[in-house]
């Protein structure tokens, strides 16, 4: 994988300079949190929403405290001065999500070392009802990873240890706030590669990525982190910490808890360690760039990959010529590999085998009959690493480009491959010329990436947009959030792919391991079900 290494850098570097950008008077989403009113010591009852799903009121649940001296004098006492964060610069950060849309008013950020350290807090903050909020690398899209009103942020980074990693199986046991590249690099030096690859892994978190089953771009090929995961350790609301850090691949003693706790977004317990089963790293990689002329060609050529490339197929995204128009006219150094004609859909897939020459062959048959049977209209295949660095460059790129073209409305959708550019044709009839609607993301597993660019956030636009999307999706059996997860974006809607007996369920669970809601409250659940004396 070492030829992947300077994409990821490129990109990581530049969304960092984006990120990291100072809001100006003139930004939309400036001038929109300047408006909220922070209330007393950020006490007010009502929070309006105006990115994620349509203009919503949050109320703060009366019965959390809110933080006084001497709660202060006892997180000092537990985790040092140093730990305990009340500088307004740093609670700035932490207070709002890397896309800028969601902000908090938190008064004070946590550092803990240790599982005990992230015991101690929770016992306490239970025992007091302060609400609070885990956080890790804050790289979430669905404002999941920051606090809503004024919950105590616990950052689990300064825990970053690989505890253990065994040559043999490829297990590997780390605590939850490793950066996944750091990951990714140490296990390239023994010979391994991490199941989970993402644009955001020089930031985010392994504890995120398992506290929202992240997917990303190897899922096609490695599965969901629900098989990867072998074990994780976990703390629950009051401070018991539940140890199911287990190295085996099977064990079929009891229910299987650790499964609650990836995808629950620390709405149920913080994970601090976590056990990963990791593949071999294979030598031979290919990638090719392809175009499409329309989206049933693209099908057709999902449905070819699979059964002629079969066990070496890696990766399989695709972009639509809006995505690819965008990234040309907002990314610098960016070229389109192909010749200079337009076409409507382009597709990058890859392949990662044991053998280069046979692996090399396989992929060139496959290329060749496909475009002899009409489903290419062009393509060609990376010949060293600076060209297939360019070729991801374009694809994981997509995102940044939106950023840079101004406000963007996000959805996260999984749904039968065959629908899923039906939804992206029918939002461009709805909002005409209003906005610029974009499809691109993850074919090989029908993960559809929708979003809106649009010249200023719009309620209008919005309008348009939701609950129809949800109900398309809804109507077609798929799912509102396919990776991202449901975070305070998504909590209301989770009907649209949950039946009601599924949800009540969920929030049984949820109040039998936090019977006060300090867990990061506001979020996954609809707050209709969720009601605390």
């Amino acid at each position: 994988m070492d030829k992947y290494k300077v994409t990821h850098r490129l990109l990581r570097q530049s969304i960092k300079s984006l990120v990291n950008r100072q809001l100006t008077s003139n930004n939309p989403i400036y001038r929109f949190i300047s408006a909220l009113p922070l209330g007393n010591g950020g006490r007010n009852p009502q929070l309006y929403r105006s990115f994620g799903s349509l203009a919503t009121k949050v109320e703060r649940n009366p019965s959390f405290s809110s933080l006084n001296s001497d709660d202060l004098s006892y997180f000092k006492g537990v985790l040092g001065e140093k730990n305990v964060v009340q500088d307004e610069d740093r609670l700035e950060t932490a207070n709002i999500d890397w896309m800028h849309k969601y902000k908090g008013f938190s008064k004070l950020l946590l550092l803990p070392r240790n599982t005990e350290e992230v015991s101690k807090i929770l016992e306490y903050c239970n025992s007091r009802r302060l609400a609070v909020v885990p956080q890790g690398g804050n790289t979430g899209l669905v404002g999941g990873s920051v606090p809503v009103f004024d919950e105590v942020i616990i950052n689990v980074g300064s825990m970053n240890k690989i505890i253990a990693f065994d040559k043999v199986s490829g297990i590997l046991v780390c605590e939850a706030g490793c950066i996944l590249e750091n990951l990714i690099s140490y296990l390239d030096n023994q010979g391994f590669v991490m199941p989970l690859d993402l644009g955001a892994k020089g930031s985010c978190q392994i504890g995120g990525n398992v506290s929202t089953n992240a997917g990303g771009l190897r899922f096609v090929r490695y599965g969901s982190l629900h098989g990867n995961v072998l074990g994780l350790e976990a703390v629950l609301a009051n401070g018991d910490v539940l140890d199911m850090l287990g190295t085996l691949r099977k064990d079929n003693t009891g229910y299987d808890l650790k499964h609650l706790f990836i995808g629950s977004e620390g709405s149920l317990g913080i994970v601090t360690k976590v056990s990963i089963l990791t593949p071999p790293k294979l030598s031979s990689v290919n990638i090719a760039f392809l175009a499409c002329e329309d989206y049933l060609s693209c099908q057709k050529l999902l449905s070819e990959a699979k059964r002629k490339l079969g066990e070496i197929l890696s990766a399989f995204e695709f972009l639509d010529s809006h995505a690819m128009d965008l990234v040309l006219n907002h990314l610098e150094g960016v070229r389109n590999p192909l010749s200079s004609a337009v076409h409507n859909f382009y597709l990058l897939i890859e392949t990662t085998g044991s053998d280069e020459s046979y692996d090399k062959e396989k992929l060139e048959a496959f290329l060749l009959h496909s475009m002899e049977s009409g489903l290419i209209s062009d393509g060609v295949l990376a010949q060293d690493i600076n060209q297939a660095s360019s070729f991801w460059r374009i694809r994981e790129g997509v995102p940044e480009a939106l950023m840079r073209a101004g406000p963007v409305y996000k959805y996260d959708l999984s749904l039968p491959v065959e629908k899923m550019y039906s939804l992206v044709e029918e939002m461009r009839a709805r909002l005409g010329q209003s906005a610029n609607v974009v499809g691109y993301g993850h074919l090989g597993d029908g993960n559809l990436h929708l979003n809106v660019s649009a010249p200023r956030y719009d309620d209008t636009i919005l309008a348009q947009i939701e609950p129809y999307v949800y109900e398309w999706t809804s109507k077609h059996r798929g799912s509102i959030s396919a990776e991202h997860g449901l975070g305070l974006m998504k909590a209301n809607e989770i009907f649209y792919s949950k039946s009601h007996g599924t949800v009540q369920l969920m929030a049984s669970i949820k109040k039998l391991l936090d019977p006060n809601g300090i867990l990061n409250p506001y979020k996954v659940l609809p707050r209709s079900l969720l009601s605390y004396s």
